[in-house]
């Protein structure tokens, strides 16, 4: 077949994602709060956007008479309308000192950088009310300033200042001492000696590389490290195990003896380094409200207090475009207009878009709302998206950082779709979650004498609610939610049925 140039016309149809396409797709997955901040981003950048004042119906209050003064009167003769503290006290009929109790007489005075009688500051402007709001230092802070007055030479900071840097957020040292040696081309044990030096500093127990450490670090500064509570420390694991017959042993007292060191073990901080964490903490807020109708439906309403509500000035762009002759100037306010435009539209679809996804998911999560876990359904992004003809990216994206206050509480929308389970006796499939949550409701109901172990949980699960489930399911749902396994639940059960 001979290779030659030719010309051919063919007709294709592409979808092209344009960069405020791909905007308005980002939109859907942000959370209220990253959507206001965008929100206010694009009011500083774009004149034309400008937020929506919510009004009320009520009459305005007639506004007093304004009263015309000069920058003088307002600033220097006002003082002549100020009481000073001898009228104020005048007026009460009691003393200066009644009035202002926590004034010195010194204070009451015109000394210099104190209010004086008139009630102002002659020292210069007042002092900003934020300079004294307290603030908790960083860990890294607390502990750089300690080390700069324990160690000497620039070797030992620049070593302290890595092993600063390779604690994590309960105070442990998460890097290794040799790593840390070979960074610095250090020998080991001057990097040991740093440590020790920086194991002395507050909190007590920083630095240190097991909660065994930690905790032996406590006692030793309390002067209560004896051998029997080090044999304690060393046979922790027993205790996780809570094989008290063998922790027994092991430390060599009675359980009289135990009970006590248990008791100075509580009062320790286990993680030292969280008492300075200063990480912001975000309350969740619903961004959909679900509550019941009176004819028995379900009533959908998005939270119309974290909508961001923002207008279009289009009054100011035909002001200012009238005005302008430069092309430059004009191609900007175009780019401004169409930008306002997009994103007043954009948030309106997204807001669409969460009250339809959140209405499939209560038509199709009813039972869950009505009689509560157990009667959760297994549903998957696919059922929603086939039944609100959304694409399964979009509906994820919708779910994600979102929240639905319902008569159950407050839920996370990913939180309602989960597996099946398929039912034993060829029904319908059951939820995961509704099986994790029987299966607590076992554990939880289990007495001291008859501790169920996994196959006798999925075994109950299959005759009793006709779950199929296996018994290594069983036991990755129990792990799931922090439930030990059956023989550490006997050994806690006894204990509480001892000490009871």
């Amino acid at each position: 077949m001979a290779l030659s140039p030719r010309l051919e016309f063919r007709q294709s149809q592409t979808l092209t994602l344009t960069p405020q396409l791909m905007q308005s797709i980002r939109l859907l997955q942000l959370s209220h709060l990253e959507l206001s901040a965008f929100v206010d981003d694009e009011l500083l950048r774009n004149p034309l956007l400008e937020r929506e004042d919510g009004g009320t119906d009520e009459a305005p209050e007639p506004a007093e008479p304004r009263v015309e003064m000069s920058a003088y009167e307002d600033t220097v003769a006002s003082s002549d309308r100020i009481k000073d503290a001898d009228q104020i006290a005048e007026g009460y009929d009691t003393a200066v000192e009644n009035v202002f109790p926590d004034s010195a007489p010194s204070d009451l005075g015109s000394s210099g950088g104190g209010p004086d009688r008139n009630g102002s500051f002659d020292g210069g402007d007042a002092p900003d009310l934020d300079q004294f709001v307290a603030t908790r230092p960083r860990l890294s802070d607390h502990l750089e300033a300690q080390a700069h007055m324990l160690l000497r030479t620039p070797a030992d900071r620049l070593i302290a200042q890595h092993l600063i840097d390779g604690l994590n957020e309960a105070g442990y040292l998460a890097i290794e001492l040799d790593s840390v040696a070979e960074l610095l081309g250090a020998e080991i044990e001057d990097v040991e000696a740093v440590l020790a030096v920086l194991q002395t500093c507050d909190p007590v127990g920083i630095f240190a590389r097991t909660v065994a450490e930690c905790l032996s670090m406590q006692l030793r500064e309390r002067d209560r490290l004896d051998p029997m509570m080090q044999r304690l420390i060393d046979h922790l694991p027993m205790l996780v195990e809570h094989n008290m017959p063998a922790l027994l042993r092991g430390v060599g007292c009675d359980r009289e003896d135990l009970q006590d060191m248990l008791a100075e073990l509580r009062m320790l901080d286990p993680k030292p380094g969280l008492a300075f964490d200063t990480s912001p903490v975000e309350t969740v807020v619903p961004d959909v409200f679900v509550r019941a109708g009176p004819n028995g439906s379900w009533q959908i309403e998005l939270n119309s207090d974290i909508l961001p509500k923002v207008l279009v000035n289009r009054s100011y762009y035909a002001t200012v475009s009238k005005k302008t002759r430069d092309p430059g100037e004009k191609t900007f306010l175009t780019d401004c207009l169409a930008t306002a435009n997009w994103l007043t539209k954009s948030l309106d679809q997204r807001a669409q878009t969460i009250t339809k996804v959140a209405a499939e998911i209560v038509r199709q999560q009813d039972g869950f709302l009505t009689h509560g876990v157990a009667y959760l359904k297994p549903m998957t992004l696919k059922m929603v998206a086939e039944a609100i003809d959304m694409h399964e990216s979009t509906v994820s994206r919708v779910t994600a950082q979102k929240y639905m206050a319902t008569p159950r509480g407050l839920y996370e929308m990913k939180y309602f779709f989960t597996t099946a389970i398929a039912s034993a006796d060829g029904g319908g499939n059951h939820s995961a979650e509704a099986v994790r949550h029987r299966i607590k409701q076992l554990i939880d109901a289990e007495p001291p004498s008859a501790i169920l172990s996994d196959d006798t949980i999925a075994e109950m699960l299959r005759k009793e609610q006709g779950m199929d489930v296996a018994r290594r399911t069983v036991a990755k749902y129990r792990e799931g939610m922090n439930i030990p396994s059956s023989v550490i639940r006997r050994r806690q059960k006894k204990e509480l049925a001892q000490a009871s």
